[in-house]
């Protein structure tokens, strides 16, 4: 997809435009997107489904119509030259919708995602105490993993949040696209959106030192580069977040590895053992509480002196075990996890069956039988 050009909208019009209905419509509906396309009424995903609106099915012309309205002059030039073009979209004070639009079929399209300044707190996150801790760090590397969708996103948005809110300091953001926006509390926010703000995250991530940051955020470490220099951050005494596609923490570290070149592994590892803090791995379930539709279950891997020596000794093969009994510190597997969120009723048993890494397990630890490779705990 071609990547548009990197400028918001500033268009004054005399009225509102007919978009911003459905843009209310949305952030009223807490939405996390909105669809366009032609053929379809307009589709909300609210709680990760796609939804129908009331509206009426778009034709080729009432979407060129509704979507153009909202564009420059030159923007609508750059789109119908390119076929794509991304920007964003000011509807209230506190909303404000990051806009991709291309063609498929030779039709016009949308998709917008909600940016809000609306951050959940930890508490309402259901989120381990531990993850306060972590963001209370002053240097060290921090990763938020798990599949899409599954929540690292607003994860790390509430430990950002969570650092403004209590310490004077410098936070730079990279993000692609920015999906939350932080407004100056304690710290100073300045956050970046590749494609908007800045071309791509490797021109980000060479100027970052020379604008005196504190607190890093790297939206997503995808490649060698972006990780080493999130690395060298957290190694220079920055407190560096960042989110990874990986299942546990165990994939996380070897995830990790696996981005740096054989010959430069060994270094990797004592590099990345020295330097990060901890891992947040987590999947989003659904609950059956009113005012919990979905949440989250939690593995946490901190750094304490064992996990350092496992990782520097690749052996993170025996993490798992060190989390099982280290629960006292913070840690905790998925097992624990759900076996929580079972007993205090936030998710059902046949949910939790589905979601276990190993049925049996957790059967036992519902009964309050916890086993490690040795025995049992």
């Amino acid at each position: 997809m071609t990547k548009g050009q990197p400028i918001d909208s500033h268009i004054h019009l005399e009225h509102e435009p007919a978009i911003n209905k459905l843009f209310k419509l949305a952030i009223k509906s807490t939405a996390s997107d909105l669809h366009l396309k032609v053929g379809m009424v307009p589709k909300m995903r609210i709680q990760g489904s796609l939804k129908n609106t009331t509206g009426e099915e778009l034709t080729e012309e009432s979407a060129e119509k509704i979507i153009f309205e909202i564009l420059s002059d030159e923007q609508k030039r750059f789109f119908l030259a390119n076929g794509a073009l991304d920007f964003a979209w000011q509807v209230t004070e506190t909303d404000r919708f990051r806009i991709n639009i291309f063609r498929q079929r030779g039709y016009v399209s949308m998709a917008a995602r909600l940016i809000t300044s609306n951050i959940p707190p930890f508490e309402s996150l259901h989120l381990p105490p531990i993850v306060g801790k972590m963001a209370e760090s002053h240097e060290g590397l921090v990763l938020v993993t798990g599949p899409t969708g599954c929540g690292k996103t607003t994860t790390i948005a509430s430990m950002i949040d969570h650092v403004n809110s209590t310490r004077a300091c410098h936070i730079v953001t990279i993000e692609d696209p920015l999906e939350f926006l932080h407004k100056d509390k304690k710290a100073i926010v300045s956050q970046r959106e590749i494609g908007i703000d800045v071309p791509g995250y490797e021109e980000a991530l060479r100027s970052l030192m020379r604008q005196d940051p504190d607190v890093v955020l790297v939206g997503e470490m995808r490649d060698y580069e972006t990780l080493t220099a999130a690395m060298r951050a957290a190694e220079t005494g920055h407190l560096v977040f960042g989110t990874l596609h990986s299942a546990n923490a165990s994939q996380t570290i070897q995830r990790v590895l696996d981005l740096f070149p054989q010959e430069e592994r060994d270094l990797a590892r004592q590099t990345f053992a020295l330097t990060f803090r901890g891992v947040i791995s987590q999947n989003l379930l659904p609950g059956i509480k009113p005012e919990a539709k979905r949440v989250p279950a939690v593995e946490i891997l901190t750094a304490n002196p064992i996990v350092k020596k496992l990782i520097s000794e690749g052996r993170e093969v025996e993490l798992p075990n060190v989390i099982r009994s280290c629960q006292g510190e913070g840690m905790q597997d998925f097992t624990e996890s759900l076996r929580k969120l079972v007993m205090e009723e936030w998710i059902d048993l046949k949910v939790a069956i589905q979601y276990a890494p190993n049925v049996e397990e957790l059967k036992m630890a519902i009964k309050g039988i916890r086993t490690t490779a040795s025995g049992i705990l």
